[in-house]
């Protein structure tokens, strides 16, 4: 089983990709034999522009902050703005252009994305198959806002699931949590997890060691892995993540003496 990563976006170097842009890979949870998932940030300066494909499998992202508008060839114009979650089918070419309503740039900061890499060879009937067949190249973008989405809990905590199995996208699944000040117990999950603190301060505890938590870290928790996030502040965390496979936030791995 992996040990799991935990890493602060600040300390990941940047690549200049073009005039105003900057991504940084934050997570490859793949190995050369296993493809996993791959996170990445995305910053584009106003009036900006970002070009690019998604992988064979699809891709979630998630708007942090800023606004502007996403062109995929053969469908309709999206409208970006904080706090949307989007699905962008496999092989999917794609234009991100930072800025205003008009996307010229007038009157917003940077646009911030965080974008999840489903695992190559993952297509939506949720097998793996030999390749990277774009079959789903041709389906629609879809896009969701958060405070569309319904609030569940488990224990303490609250998650709104922006897409999963009945909700646009069967093979993984994307949510933001709200998690109180205080720590949960010690639990492990079915599934591959990348999550990104969008606010608030605290720690990971992961096989009996501790790392620090603030806005910007990103853990990487494999199936299996023992682990608990914990709120040190007083304010609340909250955080975002994609797994995979999909299922509920809530599934838990039954723990053994």
């Amino acid at each position: 089983m992996t040990a799991g990563a935990v890493v602060s976006t600040a300390d990941i170097p940047a690549d200049r990709t073009a005039v105003g842009v900057r991504l940084r890979t934050v997570l490859d949870c793949g190995s050369d034999d296993s493809p996993g998932l791959v996170r990445r940030l995305v910053e584009i300066r106003p009036g900006s522009r970002f070009d690019g494909s998604a992988g064979s499998a699809g891709e979630l992202w998630f708007v942090i902050e800023g606004s502007g508008r996403l062109e995929i060839d053969g469908h309709s114009e999206l409208r970006l703005r904080p706090d949307q979650g989007l699905w962008i089918p496999p092989g999917a070419a794609y234009r991100l252009h930072a800025g205003g309503s008009d996307g010229n740039g007038d009157g917003d900061g940077e646009l911030r994305l965080d974008t999840v890499t489903l695992p190559a060879g993952t297509l939506p009937d949720g097998k793996l198959h030999e390749g990277n067949h774009a079959t789903a190249a041709a389906a629609e973008p879809l896009s969701r806002d958060l405070d569309d989405c319904e609030v569940e809990t488990t224990g303490d905590r609250k998650f709104r699931v922006l897409f999963g199995p009945g909700r646009g996208c069967s093979v993984a699944t994307q949510f933001v949590g709200e998690i109180p000040p205080g720590r949960a117990p010690d639990h492990s999950h079915p599934y591959d997890e990348v999550v990104l603190v969008l606010a608030g301060e605290g720690k990971v505890h992961i096989a009996g060691a501790e790392h620090a938590l603030s806005a910007g870290t990103c853990t990487h928790l494999p199936p299996g892995l023992l682990h608990c996030l914990e709120n040190t502040g007083s304010m609340m965390m909250r955080v975002l993540g994609v797994f995979h496979p999909a299922d509920s936030p809530a599934a838990k791995l039954e723990q053994h003496p």
